[in-house]
Formats: C-alpha cells, sequence, structure tokens
C-alpha cells in the first residue's frame, strides 16, 4: 500500500487512527501489529512470509543468544549471517550473477527475484536490534507481539527511518494512547510530507522523465536542468516520505528519530550528510565505522574505514556498479574535505552561500551517477547533444515556476510563522487529492531499496 493512494489516504489511514485511538490499552499493539501486517501484504501478500521470517528468527534469536546470561558472539555472528541472506538473494543475486558473466561470460540459469518493498530498511532494523542486544545497549524483549510492532510499525516499513529499538522501546510498552493535540500535529506534518511527494517531487519526476528519455533531444540545457529536477525529485520524495512516517508516528502516539534537517542548505559534504537520511548515515556510523575503528586509528585507517562505509552505503542503495561509484564518490571527496578544508582558516573565511552552492553542486554531480545515466548524461552535460532543441526549451519554461519554488523551499531558511497554519494541513489535503485524481500516483524513489 502507497501513502499517496486513496485506498490508504480515505480508508487505512483513517480508520487505522481512528481505531487505534479508541482501542482497549492491551489491545492497541495487536491491532497495530495486524495492520501492518496488511499495509505490507496489501501488493503482494507473498512478502509477507519474509517479513514474519525476520520477526520469529530475531525474536528467538536473541533470546538463543543471551540464553546462558552473557551474549554469544558465535551466535551473534549466526544471526548476523541469517538475516543478510534474503537480503543477499532478493537485493543482490541479479547483480552478482550479471558480474559473474560480465567476467566470465558464464550466464547462470536463474531469473532474478522481485524485490520486496522496505527489504534493506527492515532488514537493518532487525540488525540493529540485534548488536544493540549483543552489546548491552538494549534487553532482549520477550513478547513477540511487542517486538514485531517494532519491525513492521507501518507508518517507515517500507523507506525508514530507521529506528534502533532502544528508541521505541519504552513507548511500545507503554503502548500510548494519542490526545487529540499529538492527533493534529501529526496530521499536519502528514499533511506537509504528502505535498513534497504529491505536488514538489512527483513534478520534478516529470520533468527529469521528459529530459532523460531523450538526451540528444534535450541537450547541454535539458541535461543540467533535468539532473537539478532529479536532486530535487529525490529529496522532496524521501523527506516528503520520512515526514508522513514521523507524522503518522506521531498520530498514533509514536516519536522517532528526523531523517532530514534541510540537506541542501549544508556548506560542506560532512553537514550534508549529517543532514540527509540521518537515521542511515548514524546506523553505519554505530555499527560499521566504529566497530572499523573510526578515526581513533589515524588518518590512513580513518579514510580506509570512510571508503569501506560509503561502499557499503552505495550497496545498500541498490544492486549495480552505478550505486557503487556513488557511494565511492562521495568516499572520495569526504576523505579530501576531512584532510584538506575542513578546519581549515582560508577555507572557512569563504562565504557561506559559495560553500552551500559549491556543496550542492558536488551532490547534483553525485545524484547522477546515483541516476544510472551516467554515461550518456555526462555527455549530453558536456554539449556532446547540443544546446536544446525547442522542445526542451518550452518544457524548462513550462516548468520554471515549479523549479522556483523547489529551489525556494530547499534553499532559504525555514519560516519561522506559517500564516493561517491551522487550515494549512486542510488546504494541502485537497490539494493533494485533486492532483492525485488528475494525474494518479507515482512510486516513492526510495521503494527500490
Amino acid at each position: 500500500m502507497i501513502f499517496s493512494s486513496f485506498t490508504f489516504l480515505l480508508l487505512f489511514m483513517p480508520c487505522v487512527l481512528l481505531l487505534y485511538r479508541v482501542m482497549p490499552g492491551k489491545a492497541r499493539m495487536p491491532f497495530l501489529l495486524t495492520a501492518s501486517l496488511l499495509f505490507y501484504g496489501w501488493g503482494n501478500p507473498a512478502w509477507l512470509l519474509l517479513i514474519l521470517f525476520s520477526m520469529v528468527l530475531n525474536w528467538i534469536g536473541v533470546l538463543w543468544m543471551t540464553r546462558k546470561g552473557k551474549p554469544s558472539r558465535s551466535r551473534l555472528i549466526c544471526l548476523i549471517v541469517l538475516n543478510l541472506m534474503p537480503l543477499l538473494w532478493f537485493k543482490y543475486a541479479g547483480f552478482l550473477a550479471d558480474t559473474w558473466k560480465a567476467l566470465t561470460g558464464i550466464r547462470l540459469s536463474f531469473d532474478a527475484p522481485m524485490l520486496p518493498a522496505g527489504i534493506s530498511f527492515f532488514t537493518f532494523q532487525a540488525m540493529s536490534y540485534v548488536m544493540d542486544v549483543y552489546r548491552g545497549e538494549a534487553k532482549p524483549q520477550k513478547n513477540l507481539i511487542t517486538f514485531s510492532v517494532y519491525l513492521s510499525l507501518f507508518p517507515q516499513l517500507v523507506a525508514g527511518p530507521i529506528v534502533r529499538y532502544t528508541d521505541l522501546e519504552a513507548q511500545l510498552i507503554a503502548h500510548p494512547k494519542p490526545e487529540y493535540p499529538e492527533m493534529r500535529e501529526g496530521m499536519r506534518r502528514f499533511c506537509t510530507g504528502l505535498a513534497k511527494k504529491v505536488l514538489l517531487a512527483d513534478a520534478m519526476g516529470r520533468l527529469w522523465g521528459s529530459m532523460n528519455s531523450s538526451f540528444p533531444e534535450a541537450g547541454a540545457l535539458g541535461a543540467w536542468v533535468g539532473l537539478l529536477a532529479f536532486s530535487f525529485q529525490i529529496f522532496f520524495d524521501f523527506s516528503g516520505y520520512s515526514d508522513m512516517a514521523i507524522g503518522l508516528c506521531r498520530g498514533m502516539g509514536f516519536t522517532i528519530p528526523e531523517n532530514f534537517d534541510r540537506p541542501y542548505r549544508a556548506r560542506s559534504l560532512t553537514d550534508f550528510w549529517r543532514k540527509w537520511h540521518m537515521t542511515l548515515t548514524d546506523w553505519f556510523k554505530a555499527y560499521v565505522y566504529i566497530p572499523l575503528g573510526g578515526s581513533r586509528r589515524g588518518k590512513i585507517r580513518r579514510d580506509l574505514n570512510v571508503l569501506i562505509v560509503w561502499a557499503l552505503t552505495g550497496l545498500w542503495h541498490g544492486a549495480g556498479w552505478n550505486f557503487v561509484l556513488w557511494g565511492l564518490y562521495f568516499a572520495v571527496l569526504l576523505v579530501f574535505e576531512k584532510r584538506f578544508l575542513l578546519r581549515n582558516a582560508r577555507w572557512e573565511k569563504v562565504p557561506g552561500w559559495i560553500r552551500q552552492g559549491l556543496t550542492f553542486f558536488a551532490v547534483m554531480l553525485g545524484w547522477g551517477l546515483f541516476s544510472g545515466f551516467g554515461g550518456e548524461l555526462l555527455k549530453a552535460m558536456l554539449g556532446g547533444y547540443g544546446g536544446a532543441s525547442a522542445r526542451t526549451l518550452l518544457t524548462c519554461a513550462a516548468y520554471a515556476p515549479m523549479l522556483l519554488i523547489c529551489a525556494a523551499v530547499s534553499f532559504l531558511p525555514a519560516p519561522k510563522k506559517i500564516p493561517l497554519k491551522r487550515f494549512a494541513a486542510p488546504v494541502l489535503m485537497i490539494l493533494c487529492l485533486a492532483a492525485l485524481a488528475a494525474q494518479g500516483y507515482a512510486p516513492f524513489v526510495y521503494f527500490q531499496f
């Protein structure tokens, strides 16, 4: 089920929120688990087997790992391997087969399986629970329903934020009853995220699709404008989903971590990755970068750790060499930045708007790698197909107002006060429903990860 579908907006969401509000305390967790499984299995019921497997594996596995009091390291490794096996099969089997064929010429005779929605997200959540218990930072959850709700909580199940068990443990045990002010606040946040997705991201997606359908026709102007549109699309699409997830959780009395903090206003790449997909950055820092030694073993080891983390970050995003190159691209830039720019007095004297512009330019080029159109896109951007066709000029002119709106929302400071705030959510909801009725809904970009 998709947040921006009429089934969710007009049926599933209001029913779940209202029923959860009036449920007796002891019934809330079983009800929420049922709703989450219905949400996840709506499009493909077979995927339920996968998430049920993850629930049972990690609930029983952690109890098994801690059975003798002190967590067993060998059992920890076993659990991590078992968690990764479905992810490796569903997400990377086809990629590995294609790579093997390219290297050896031998084709492996199997069809790549369909990627289940959100598998990367709930797998990482499950592993964070296992590793936190092993470290002594969390206690094993002995109630299967409570643990299952943590792993399958429908607002953030398929595209995050990635929530650590310690962030939700007390809230799940308390199974809070949301008050009406919390529900109103949550719905305002949800409507803001929905507007980002339907009104901004989808429009930028149409512009990007128009340009990448034929780079020879788009020319240099179309390639640059298209890449700018893709940069806005992926931001508003993903941050919009995060806003909706946070708002829905708030509407049920839960508080989950923020995932974005106006990242395109960052003045360095290090700062950008502290503001973009913050829960994933924190996950890799806590469970990969720091265990590898972080920055404690000298600059060379630190740089190697950064390369490892970012190669894995690229692979997490998708099974393709473009994602690996995207991760290594940022790794090299981050290493350069840490060695030569950060804490450099001359760099700090550069006006902030210039540093912000350079950071965004580097990020935008990275999205070019991420898109999968790298070589053809670069050729078009460098003028290999000429300047622009008449169709490109008309298309760019038609989308210019929306591009300016996206730029203003991305780069300008957030307003301290919003006029008529109480009416904003209903108006945004009406506009989004009208847009969905006119143009249909588009899948979220991060559903493929």
